[in-house]
């Protein structure tokens, strides 16, 4: 049945209205996937055209003239993968005449092509955000000003050569210094580049598992977001505050003992107001700065207008993507202190040498497991909660606890007079070998650090921390001779007969120091 003017006009009016589809001037144009959703009206009067038409499960945009009472189904194959997809067939159906043509554009030189794609489709539609961001890109850079000057393959592809624009997938990118890139300034919403968690960042939890945070050590998040880190740390015990630009701005800026600049340095679009973040984070610190920073990224994937020296996300966050030795060389560049690496994109400064060498040392500890109870003891499970940390402290570091290194010490020598004593109790509800193998891979622990330290610089003994001095001299007996261990290990490390001989002394030492230790309590 052919279409009445009166009917036609009913038609128009509904396009017009319709909340689905592009709207041009003289029609609109509507995704095959929704027009399930259009007005029943409309649906009805499609139907028609495409009961004149043998197949259309080609058809990707379908155009309803309202200027003409005809419908045109265009196939666009590439509608998906390509952020501009061109025009390949044409079935036009005219409702009056009931006549139906057909046009072919896939040999065309110019054919016409597609822009604001999210338009077209229903806003559930899988690709509509990844669709959306690139017209809100390509708006911000002024492609899309005018409109009649870009509906064809070769008038586009001249626009984009004329910019210096290039596309990668949906993404736009272009030169800091193309002529698009200069006619722009672009808003950076940093705040946005903050991301909610539930749990503490990874470089706040290496330091803490790192065993950094010691009883009240106090902590300041610098550029802290939403203040997840601040929350977390906060429920082991420590002291915690932050600051920041957007979520916090009336917060005070403290000093503390451990401050952290999360992923910060990095979404700053400008290089000397980054360069001011890191000074200021610094002289805040008392004795450790966690920095972190976004490293290893490849650029055409992710988003992406180039910025200054780093690029623009589709959140309109600034992002600086670093190589991990050119983070450590930026940091030490402007804090003039050495930046020690403990995750990717993730480095310690440190305040104080024998911090930072405790730190390097406890890097190459092994894990190890205390070793369990073989059998229930008396005197053991009468005293086994106030045995723990013993047993704790001498499988963390191989040795027993110098004087001030245990919370316990008092309540341990009140019960026992002394560890050597408690100890021997422990020693008999246990293995005493899983013991002796701790307080070896200890030695051997120390050893690899000596002798990594040959290359880097091994630092005196006044360097040391406490805690390192304690290890070598019950491991070892002496730091010269922990060294020259070291040293002659690193000489004959091809050679596995002279290793073991040099080895030796240092078990041997160890092994009778031990032997003391087990007879001669009484």
């Amino acid at each position: 049945m052919m279409v009445t003017l009166e009917k036609f006009s009913t038609i128009v009016s509904y396009c017009k209205n319709s909340k689905i589809g592009k709207h041009l001037p003289d029609a609109l144009y509507v995704h095959t996937d929704a027009l399930s959703d259009l007005d029943p009206m409309l649906k009805e009067y499609e139907s028609r055209a495409r009961n004149l038409v043998n197949s259309l499960d080609c058809a990707t945009i379908v155009k309803f003239g309202t200027d003409r009472p005809k419908i045109s189904y265009l196939y666009y194959p590439d509608f998906d993968r390509d952020p501009h997809p061109q025009l390949h067939q044409s079935i036009v159906v005219d409702l009056v005449t009931e006549q139906v043509s057909v046009r072919q554009y896939h040999n065309s030189h110019n054919p016409p092509i597609l822009h604001r794609k999210e338009t077209f489709v229903h806003e559930n539609y899988p690709l509509y955000q990844t669709f959306a961001e690139l017209t809100k890109k390509e708006v911000a850079l002024g492609l899309l000003d005018n409109s009649r000057h870009i509906g064809t393959l070769q008038e586009w592809t001249r626009l984009l050569l004329q910019e210096g624009v290039s596309l990668v997938d949906h993404h736009v990118a272009c030169p800091v210094d193309s002529p698009v890139a200069q006619k722009q300034t672009i808003l950076i919403e940093r705040h946005k580049a903050a991301l909610k968690r539930s749990e503490l960042s990874r470089p706040v939890r290496i330091a803490l598992e790192a065993d950094l945070f010691r009883e009240g050590t106090t902590f300041f998040d610098y550029g802290c977001g939403c203040g997840e880190d601040i929350k977390q740390i906060k429920t082991y015990g420590y002291a915690a505050s932050g600051w920041d630009p957007f979520y916090r701005p009336n917060t005070s800026l403290e000093s503390a003992d451990i401050v952290n600049l999360g992923y910060i340095i990095n979404v700053i679009e400008d290089i000397a107001e980054r360069r001011q973040a890191l000074i200021k984070a610094w002289s805040l610190t008392q004795r450790i700065l966690i920095i972190s920073a976004q490293v290893l990224v490849d650029d055409r994937r992710r988003g992406l207008v180039a910025y200054g020296d780093g690029v623009v996300t589709n959140r309109n966050t600034f992002q600086k993507y670093y190589e991990q030795e050119e983070l450590k060389l930026y940091i030490e560049q402007v804090l003039e202190v050495e930046a020690i690496p403990a995750g990717l994109g993730i480095y310690l400064v440190f305040r104080h040498e024998t911090e930072a060498e405790f730190f390097r040392a406890s890097r190459l500890y092994s894990r190890l497991s205390t070793p369990r109870i073989q059998g229930k003891i008396r005197n053991f499970e009468d005293y086994r909660d106030l045995l723990t940390p013993l047993m704790n402290f001498y499988t963390k570091r191989g040795r027993l606890p110098a004087k001030g290194e245990l919370t316990s010490e008092a309540a341990i020598k009140q019960e026992f007079r002394s560890y050597q004593r408690a100890f021997k109790l422990i020693l008999q509800a246990t293995d005493r070998y899983e013991w002796d193998a701790i307080a070896e891979k200890r030695r051997q622990d120390l050893l690899v650090y000596l002798a990594l330290g040959k290359f880097s610089g091994r630092p005196t003994i006044r360097k040391l921390s406490p805690e390192i001095k304690a290890d070598v001299k019950d491991l070892f007996g002496s730091y010269k001779q922990a060294c020259t261990i070291a040293d002659l290990l690193l000489l004959h490390v091809g050679d596995l007969k002279k290793l073991l001989i040099f080895v030796k002394p240092a078990i041997l030492v160890n092994s009778l120091m031990e032997r003391s230790l087990y007879t001669s309590v009484p």
